[in-house]
């Protein structure tokens, strides 16, 4: 009998290099007298990681029948520039000043911080050109009852507003902001949280939903699962920084004490920080369910993921 971990793993692992392949096949040339910021925006996104959110959001679209991976392959790639841009910056001397991510120097160590911001800025315009390539294939989509009736304008508009003022920029102003204060809040963390992390976790589920059909109201729901697991995300990553592996993470440990950095642990505590990662994880898991009962279609590997996402080790 296998073992279901194993198991999982395997899945997991041939996700990460369907998404790895579809993100690779969107990268820009590396030519032209560009070619310096090109190489360091490609060297940026491939430096690794989870490739939680592209993944996330295929899951997503096969979840509510979507098959066309040239719709979805664009905004896949788009989503994880957004991404990669938003950790080049955090790493940047006026920010969180790291020398290492994922094991590996960052885009700044080794190309510099001033085309390290530019290439920061590279990712995040390539990522709408990126996008824009699903256009032809979203004709074809029917439409949606949201706020507008195109599909491929409704996943740009999210695509955007999640990665920006009110969405995980605008979570990044509060967390620097936080820095600084002595009188910063739970509630003030649950909107750091909500926006830095979560953004782009609802941003993926949702993309991955409309560009599959689904309602406006199922895209609502995915929505809510995305803040959840989002949420949860975050303070895991808050509790790791703490009891962490530092060579499972990939990164120091510590630093949210060296930043003088208030978190959910400095609020509650481990053992209740753990509870909180459990209640968000219960509820995202039971609105999945609800949502694949409504499909007709069990996603067992993205409740397996998302299980995994938020109690992970490293």
């Amino acid at each position: 009998m296998s073992d279901p971990d194993e198991t999982f793993e395997i899945k997991r692992q041939e996700r990460i290099e369907a998404a790895e392949h579809i993100i690779t096949s969107y990268l820009p040339r590396e030519e032209g007298r560009q070619k310096t910021v090109i190489e360091a925006m490609n060297y940026s996104v491939l430096a690794g990681g989870k490739r939680l959110r592209p993944v996330l959001m295929r899951e997503a679209y096969f979840m509510f029948g979507g098959r066309n991976e040239m719709i979805i392959g664009p905004f896949m790639a788009a989503l994880e520039m957004i991404h990669t841009y938003s950790l080049v910056h955090d790493d940047l001397p006026a920010l969180d000043n790291d020398e290492f991510r994922r094991g590996k120097k960052t885009t700044h160590a080794v190309y510099g911080p001033g085309i390290a911001t530019i290439a920061g800025d590279g990712l995040l315009n390539f990522a709408f050109e990126t996008a824009l390539q699903a256009a032809q294939e979203c004709k074809d989509l029917p439409e949606y009852d949201g706020s507008v009736s195109s599909r491929m304008l409704a996943a740009l508009t999210i695509l955007a507003e999640k990665a920006g003022i009110y969405g995980m920029i605008g979570g990044q102003c509060a967390d620097i902001e936080a820095e600084n204060r002595q009188d910063v809040t739970p509630d003030d963390l649950l909107f750091i949280h909500e926006n830095k992390t979560g953004a782009l976790i609802e941003s993926a589920l949702m993309i991955g939903a409309i560009l599959a059909g689904a309602s406006a109201n199922d895209v609502h729901k995915m929505e809510q699962i995305g803040q959840n697991v989002g949420v949860a995300f975050q303070i895991q990553d808050d509790i790791l920084d703490v009891i962490g592996d530092q060579d499972k993470l990939g990164k120091p440990i510590g630093s949210d004490e060296k930043n003088d950095k208030t978190t959910y642990v400095t609020f509650y505590g481990l053992d209740k920080s753990k509870e909180e990662v459990a209640r968000l994880s219960d509820e995202a898991l039971e609105l999945l369910r609800e949502l694949e009962s409504q499909e007709g279609h069990e996603d067992i590997f993205l409740e397996e993921l998302i299980t995994w996402l938020i109690h992970r080790d490293n």
